[in-house]
């Protein structure tokens, strides 16, 4: 098995523990650190990084162009959109969607999914594979595991702090892939100058560097 697929099986196996929290249960009702997104649907959106990859697998190789890890970043509808689009609504839709039977359910969901994955990923090849949401355009696996690793570890911050918990502690090889990807985005957005001086130079850095 590739270190990204071990690397993304190891980070996507922290998920159920965070779920299981107490103190993530008790606050699934209630506001979470992202606006407009309960706790519950934050944490059926982190869950669905995982489990929408199985699906994935199962389908077979799309038809439609392969697109580069960037090109994928430069044609989604979310980025930019806001809160009130109509992406935006579905994406919190189908988080509280995934949510609905509860915190240990979801847990055991996505459980259920990273132990289907372990037997799976290993002998796949890096072939196309899209989800729903995407438009008319592919990527291949590792890629699409990439972008699953930054939304599982951007997620699961979120999460951790919207139940007032200590976040996940990411393995050295997830870091540098999310922060390599975050980077580079945040060039996309920004600018190399932006950038270094944001890494190097307090003094002069801009107020942010976000990558989307």
């Amino acid at each position: 098995m590739t270190s990204l697929r071990h690397d993304f099986l190891a980070l996507a196996g922290s998920v159920p523990d965070l779920l299981r929290d107490p103190a993530v249960a008790a606050a699934w009702p209630g506001p979470s650190a992202l606006a407009e997104f309960t706790v519950g649907g934050l944490a059926g959106h982190l869950a669905y990084q995982v489990l929408s990859i199985p699906p994935a697998l199962a389908e077979p190789v799309p038809p439609e162009p392969t697109v580069s890890l960037l090109g994928h970043y430069e044609r989604v509808e979310w980025i930019g959109a806001g809160l009130d689009d109509e992406i935006s609504v579905r994406i919190r839709r189908g988080g509280e969607n995934a949510a609905a039977d509860g915190a240990e359910a979801l847990a055991d969901q996505v459980e259920a999914a990273v132990t289907e994955l372990t037997g799976t990923l290993a002998p796949a090849e890096n072939r196309p594979v899209r989800i729903p949401l995407w438009g008319p355009w592919s990527l291949l696996l590792d890629d699409f595991l990439t972008t699953r690793m930054m939304e599982i570890a951007v997620h699961g911050d979120d999460l951790a702090v919207s139940a007032g918990i200590a976040p996940p502690q990411l393995a050295p090889g997830a870091v540098e892939t999310v922060v390599d990807l975050l980077s580079r985005l945040a060039v996309r957005r920004h600018g190399p100058t932006a950038v270094l001086r944001a890494l190097s130079r307090a003094e002069r850095a801009p107020r942010t560097i976000a990558a989307f």
